[in-house]
């Protein structure tokens, strides 16, 4: 059983996806410390352009479960939505859904990170299990790749695999040394870097082949 572990994004760009495709279980790293700088709470728009979610400014040390929503985060958001030009209705389905969700009733902020990436998964054909790492009874004081190797032999996994970028992040001799094995997605040679555009105009076939088309392992 292959296991893939990456933090909750806002909407990622399809690349995101292919770990999804290619694992068995797919973990949502939801009890590490907010990236402030990453795409956790952020997605590209267009090149260049990015709409952020309006989250409560946190201590450094906040974990991504714990993400709070602004006091006036419903109409900052809906103002963000408004400036990209994200209709509140929409007709095709996929299209419905994803405004629905944007302009829905906000909850945690972690519930709407994953509710996201579930519509997203749904949308493309991928049904691979989605948990959060918070729910896994693993052994809190790992960090790290010892963190992400008790996650996996927690699931009964055999094997681990992460985007490219991970690369320098992990050692495949210590993943050999516990009778698992390290493996990593080709860099992403897609087209499509901005998601929500092609969900809102229903281009979701030609976003699910190009998914799966480059969804490759490296040797």
């Amino acid at each position: 059983m292959r296991i893939a572990v990456m933090q909750p994004y806002l909407y990622p760009y399809a690349g995101y996806f292919r770990l999804l495709a290619a694992s068995d279980v797919f973990i949502l790293y939801d009890d590490v410390q907010f990236p402030r700088r990453g795409r956790v709470h952020r997605c590209e728009m267009t090149p260049h352009r990015w709409l952020t979610l309006p989250i409560e400014r946190q201590s450094r040390d906040t974990l991504i479960r714990d993400l709070q929503w602004h006091e006036a985060a419903r109409e900052e958001l809906d103002g963000r939505l408004s400036s990209f030009h994200v209709p509140r209705t929409a007709e095709p389905p996929v299209a419905a859904a994803v405004c629905h969700h944007l302009y829905g009733p906000l909850k945690e902020v972690i519930d709407f990170l994953e509710t996201g990436i579930r519509l997203v998964a749904d949308a493309v054909g991928i049904h691979t299990p989605i948990m959060r790492s918070s729910g896994l009874a693993i052994d809190q004081s790992l960090r790290g790749q010892a963190r992400i190797v008790d996650i996996v032999r927690a699931l009964g996994g055999r094997s681990y695999i992460n985007a490219p970028g991970g690369r320098s992040l992990y050692d495949a001799r210590q993943f050999e040394a516990v009778g698992l094995r390290l493996e990593f997605l080709m860099p992403y040679s897609g087209q499509f870097f901005h998601i929500i555009q092609p969900l809102m105009t229903g281009n979701v076939t030609a976003l699910a082949d190009d998914i799966r088309r480059t969804c490759a392992i490296e040797n």
